[in-house]
């Protein structure tokens, strides 16, 4: 596991462009943390980090967006208002997971169990401002490695 303190929105997607430089295509990051944790800029500092330019807000209504141009396709999922596994599954949108992209996933304790190479990046609020980030490797597909720590 990796760990890392983030003091503004700023840092945060500056630590997740550290991690989006380790991904590829068919990786899945699952983003955990409570409303208004960050998430959502987490997933903005993947997003640069693989060339995106364009605003990247989160697909609370939508479910999920898709961005393609940047070093490899992004599939941006925000999960808060699916009510179950089986309607995120019946919605045919698990099938991006895996595929031809990379799929950051905002709320995605509704579709545990999670794919067995998956990245987890944990998102806690420990302060007036201040998050900390912890990031880990679900399986043993393949070890990460980030400023010398292998995740």
């Amino acid at each position: 596991m990796w760990e890392e303190f983030s003091h503004s929105p700023e840092e945060t997607r500056r630590i997740a462009s550290d991690l989006a430089a380790l991904l590829e295509s068919g990786d899945t990051v699952l983003l955990t943390g409570d409303l208004g944790s960050g998430k959502s800029e987490f997933a903005r500092g993947i997003a640069r980090a693989l060339g995106y330019q364009c605003p990247i807000p989160s697909p609370t209504f939508t479910l999920m967006n898709v961005y393609r141009g940047g070093r490899c396709a992004l599939c941006h999922y925000d999960l808060y208002r699916i009510r179950s596994a089986d309607e995120f599954f019946e919605s045919g949108l698990d099938e991006f997971i895996g595929a031809d992209c990379i799929a950051v996933i905002e709320w995605p304790e509704i579709i545990a169990p999670y794919p067995e190479n998956a990245v987890c990046a944990a998102i806690q609020t420990t302060g007036e401002g201040e998050r900390r980030i912890s990031v880990c490797r679900k399986g043993d597909f393949r070890k990460l490695n980030l400023r010398g720590k292998n995740i």
